[in-house]
């Protein structure tokens, strides 16, 4: 194979990071790292602006940035924005500025999106994360603005939330209250305590975590440092970590700088993301922590090569996201019996439908989505369900899903109850995106067929095929039972998947005893 060279910017909260990949017959490996210092953060937070003299050094990092490229003939680049860049109330304006006067296009990232690359920038790691994972383990994902928190149960993601306690985030209240820095500690331990015991009494209860993984720019350089020529580099205990954490208390920013080679000005938001790390390692009662040295522009890199089928990887991201739906739905009393008969009936539907519907493959894991987390509204009102399920949606953390996915995914549910008016219900962002709104329109109608079909809920589809034949999509059922109820239903609901697909819905019933 020949190789490729791809560059990864992350245009981050505190510093500009532009590192340079090659791929290769030996995988992914980089060949160079440039980074900038530049605090887009605390103006970003605090004023939803970065000022003028901000975005003019921002571009010309990025022009310096584009300089390297061309020096290197990189032949792709994936350029992303994230929080400080996120939370600015004229971020369209501010990308449009960057990509006229530099010809960089930065996306912009939602959270889930953000933290997912961070995950897999961990899983670049290889066998040292597979083997982490194998024990109950939480990644501590720390940023500038928020931090977040995702536990993994049997090497599978399991519970993920985002929690407002970023290091610049909290360094810029303690300067805003006037908090001598000898107090810093005090006044951190209230601020973080009070966050992370609700996080606690809601979802570590009785579990045991036996590993931490810390992804951030301020304690995973030192502990990579500190740790790389033993023999198990980035690996540390808890309780050295919190050695460390008392002598740097210790030390003046001079002192700080000379022993662990970080610039001064750096030295306060280590201490903030050291009190951070103490307060998580508390609650957990982790052992252990590892710092893999993995930074976005890693996970950037990593997600290039895994859609170009340039790497191989062993881990499933896809079953990840799965995974937290179905949590998700235990938490607001879901049947897993009952999303599972809805998702073998509304996937074979889907891969029936393949010549005709024109969706991808994201668009059948959200289709997935959709029936694990189809009635979760539910626990909050039956009346209400459509709108209660939405809700819950659009204010669930999904990790991997981005913005407009998950905004898919909240409609497609609440259409499932609360029937789409293909010429009315226009309202709403994606509802205004033609593409996104025939994408929620058909999972819609899928969805709503296949839960018809087993609208009693007694599981009567089990044994299930669909096959297109001219106009008419056949669906096949092999059972014994009645299904009297189920073909009234589909009647009702013909009509609206006829008149997405221009298709006719019709069921074939075959007695199991006649076979």
């Amino acid at each position: 194979m020949a190789t490729k060279l791809f560059a990864a910017i992350d245009v981050g909260s505190y510093e500009l990071n532009l590192k340079i990949f090659e791929f290769g017959v030996n995988g992914m490996k980089i060949i160079d790292s440039v980074g900038y210092r530049l605090d887009l953060g605390s103006d970003s937070y605090s004023t939803g602006k970065i000022p003028a003299q901000k975005v003019a050094e921002l571009i010309r990092i990025l022009n310096e940035f584009s300089r390297i490229m061309k020096g290197y003939h990189v032949s792709d680049y994936k350029a992303y924005g994230t929080s400080a860049i996120r939370e600015t109330t004229n971020t369209s304006i501010l990308i449009d500025q960057i990509e006229q006067r530099t010809g960089i296009h930065i996306d912009v990232l939602s959270n889930s999106e953000q933290r997912f690359l961070d995950y897999k920038a961990i899983a670049s790691k290889g066998k040292d994360f597979l083997t982490t994972i194998e024990k109950s383990t939480a990644i501590v994902d720390i940023g500038g603005g928020s931090i977040q928190i995702s536990l993994f149960n049997k090497d599978k993601l399991d519970v993920t939330q985002n929690i407002k306690l970023g290091i610049i985030r909290l360094y810029e209240r303690l300067r805003t209250i006037g908090v001598k820095p000898s107090r810093y500690e005090e006044i951190l331990n209230e601020m973080i305590g009070s966050q992370l015991s609700v996080f606690q009494r809601l979802y570590l209860k009785n579990r045991k975590i036996d590993n931490l993984i810390i992804v951030d720019d301020y304690l995973s350089p030192i502990t990579w440092n500190r740790t790389k020529d033993s023999d198990t580099p980035g690996f540390i205990s808890a309780e050295r970590f919190n050695s460390f954490f008392q002598r740097i208390k210790d030390l003046n920013p001079l002192e700080f700088s000379r022993k662990y080679s970080i610039p001064v000005e750096n030295r306060d938001l280590v201490f903030v993301a050291s009190a951070l790390m103490r307060n998580i390692v508390d609650i957990t009662g982790a052992k252990q922590i590892w710092a893999p040295g993995a930074t976005i522009t890693d996970g950037i890199a990593y997600e290039y090569g895994e859609k170009k089928k340039l790497i191989t990887f062993d881990h499933d991201f896809e079953e990840d996201i799965i995974a937290c739906a179905r949590n998700s739905s235990r938490r607001y009393m879901g049947d897993d019996k009952r999303s599972q008969t809805l998702e073998n009936i509304a996937l074979t539907i889907y891969d029936g439908m393949k010549k005709c519907h024109g969706l991808g493959k994201r668009d059948r894991l959200i289709l997935r989505l959709a029936t694990i987390l189809h009635d979760c509204g539910k626990y909050v009102s039956l009346y209400n369900l459509s709108e209660c399920s939405y809700d819950i949606i659009m204010a669930t953390e999904i990790i991997g899903l981005s913005h407009k996915e998950r905004e898919i995914l909240a409609n497609v549910v609440k259409h499932n109850h609360a029937f789409l008016d293909v010429d009315a219900d226009r309202g709403g962002i994606i509802m205004n995106d033609e593409q996104s709104y025939m994408r929620t329109a058909k999972l819609t109608a899928i969805l709503r067929l296949a839960n018809g079909l087993d609208k009693s809920q007694k599981q009567k589809f089990g044994d299930i095929k669909a096959s297109l034949k001219d106009d008419r999509l056949v669906i096949t059922v092999r059972t014994d039972k009645d299904i009297t109820y189920e073909k009234s239903i589909l009647k009702k609901r013909a009509d609206f998947f006829e008149e997405i697909f221009n298709v006719k819905p019709e069921i074939n019933h075959i007695s199991k005893t006649k076979r």
